[in-house]
């Protein structure tokens, strides 16, 4: 936090703003230790905060939802689906980190689309784990801050999900996508420079409920296939660690899902080196093509996709105008990301929206927006 920013927070309250994130490339990698290509967005999940005198009580507001909800501090455990989850689980992993944490009134509200595959879950927890630390002075550092917000969607949440989204929403800076090593959290910082192109996102407006169920799997199949890919690669941690040759070479040694399963995760870690050196580079035909190769890869060998996600993106192949799209996020449903020419985004976005409401009956919802900083304090 910067000196400036430090006179504006009293000691006793403060208003956080975490964003959502959007991922270039780079998908169902990051619990596997690879590579992803995301960056911060400019809608935001916000906290304000403030300790209230007790002990132990907790009182949270989620404005947008009208729902509020107390915690004991000494005695609270996870409830069914819901928002609480989040915010509970990142005060219990500061808790096990040593804070000690009294009690504070909460409020928040956001625009990070629900379900859109944006992370308004990492949002919600990035803003929390912010405002305890600074409002109680405990002195985490950013790492172990956004460690404890994932650590909060496994054990409170029950997804167990990579390092990716908390990290962006934690790190995000102005105009740069960030290439991130989910291994060491060693992070390069690339201008999102797109010449005539820029980002468009469609949100199917569909969250099928496979999707927390099936991230969990895809998981599992993948420990499967570092469990078998060891016995001949004893010096392997991940799918990180093995290249498509090696993986070619021991097909026949595993089962067919698991070979699927084995062979997106590490493709996708290439795609995306190639995607920051085409970026850098200013080759966005190429940076297009490896997105859709993304995609096809989540849709065949991943199945992760869903209908409404690929009839999008089969929509813009024939487009010379898009250069590239895909689904983005844990999949069955959310958002595709789209690299398409500026003039062209609102002729695309009515003939997409048409052809959607034709095939599904359902309202298709295009998303424009900015690369915007990580979280920080606004109050």
């Amino acid at each position: 936090m910067s000196d400036q920013e430090k006179t504006i927070v009293s000691k006793d309250s403060i208003t956080v703003q975490s964003p959502g994130r959007i991922n270039i490339i780079g998908e169902h990698t990051d619990y596997n230790d690879g590579f992803v290509f995301p960056a911060a967005v400019d809608l935001v999940v916000k906290v304000h905060l403030k300790k209230n005198g007790s002990e132990q009580t907790v009182n949270i507001t989620a404005t947008d939802l009208k729902e509020k909800y107390t915690i004991d501090l000494q005695k609270f455990s996870p409830i069914g689906p819901g928002w609480q989850n989040y915010v509970m689980g990142v005060i219990a992993e500061l808790q096990k980190l040593g804070a000690h944490i009294t009690g504070f009134d909460a409020s928040f509200s956001g625009n990070v689309p629900i379900g859109g595959g944006m992370s308004s879950s990492a949002a919600l927890e990035c803003s929390f784990a912010y405002a305890i630390n600074e409002v109680f002075d405990l002195g985490f550092s950013t790492n172990q801050l956004i460690k404890a917000s994932q650590m909060a969607e496994h054990n409170f949440v029950g997804t167990k999900c990579g390092i990716m989204d908390q990290f962006a929403s934690m790190m995000g800076k102005k105009d740069q996508v960030i290439l991130l090593d989910c291994r060491s959290l060693e992070h390069k910082y690339f201008p999102l420079e797109l010449g005539d192109y820029q980002i468009l996102l469609l949100d199917t407006n569909v969250s099928h409920a496979l999707a927390s169920s099936e991230y969990n799997t895809r998981r599992s199949e993948c420990e499967i296939g570092v469990a078998h890919l060891k016995k001949d690669l004893p010096g392997i941690k991940n799918l990180r660690d093995v290249t498509l040759e090696q993986l070619e070479a021991r097909k026949g040694d595993l089962e067919e899902v698991i070979y699927k399963r084995s062979h997106h995760v590490i493709s996708e870690n290439e795609r995306v080196i190639k995607a920051t050196e085409a970026l850098e580079n200013g080759d966005h035909k190429l940076l297009g093509q490896l997105v859709y190769q993304s995609h096809f890869s989540l849709q065949n060998d991943y199945e992760v996709s869903c209908p409404e996600l690929d009839f999008l993106v089969q929509e813009t192949l024939d487009k010379d105008y898009i250069l590239g799209s895909r689904m983005m996020g844990g999949g069955f449903g959310g958002c595709t990301i789209n690299i398409i020419k500026k003039d062209m985004v609102e002729t695309f976005i009515d003939l997409a929206s048409k052809s959607y409401q034709d095939k599904f009956g359902l309202e298709l919802t295009p998303i424009i927006t900015n690369i915007g900083d990580g979280t920080k304090s606004i109050g």
